[in-house]
């Protein structure tokens, strides 16, 4: 088992710095990723929010885009947030034309879904799993989730204003996703989640 997983961060764009920051609090250790040989040293990836379309041409660019999906279909653990979301959903709406994701999750995503940055906001979200107390979320230019496939466990909600019930928070297997940035609030309830998700994975592999 590995006691201290070893998570990398996609360096493409983005909040590189807040999610090793907040790993490290989770009791990982991380490696910024922009290399396929980075990609191959770790247990685990976060990617990281930022753009979506920006991050697919950047993948593409820097020969991550099939090392980072033949690393998913194999296992790996990875955890999205807002743009990284969408990077791990099966399927995207309002997206560019062309515009790949890596898939992974049985998931529907709608880009910008919230509205464009002017329409930013932070909201409460109660997470499955991560405690009882609400996680203050902030959401920055998020996409939402419209649909799920039966085995993607729903984690979180939007619980309040017009769009209330719309899916922000997911997982299937080793594989989550929330349309929030987690790493900007100081509350790291998500990044230990997801830590303790890549624990539970390197000990099933050992």
């Amino acid at each position: 088992m590995t006691a201290v997983p070893e998570i990398g961060v996609l360096a493409l764009q983005g909040d590189v710095r807040e999610h090793a920051r907040a790993l490290e609090a989770a009791g990982a250790r991380t490696l910024p990723v922009r290399r396929p040989e980075e990609l191959e040293r770790v247990d685990a990836l976060v990617l990281p929010g930022g753009e979506s379309t920006t991050m697919w041409k950047l993948a593409r660019a820097f020969d991550l885009l099939d090392p980072l999906r033949k690393r998913i279909e194999a296992g790996m653990p990875a955890y999205g947030s807002c743009a990284g979301m969408i990077m791990l959903a099966d399927r995207i709406r309002d997206g560019i034309e062309g515009q790949e994701t890596l898939g992974g999750i049985d998931m529907t995503v709608r880009r910008n879904a919230f509205g464009r940055q002017v329409d930013s906001f932070e909201s409460d979200v109660r997470l499955d799993g991560m405690g009882d107390a609400p996680y203050h979320a902030v959401f920055i230019r998020a996409p939402w989730v419209e649909t799920v496939g039966s085995g993607v466990r729903v984690l979180g909600r939007a619980e309040s204003g017009s769009n209330a019930g719309r899916i922000v928070a997911v997982r299937q297997g080793r594989l989550m996703a929330t349309a929030f940035h987690p790493e900007l609030t100081g509350d790291y309830r998500v990044h230990h989640y997801f830590a303790d998700l890549v624990r539970r994975a390197t000990e099933q592999e050992d």
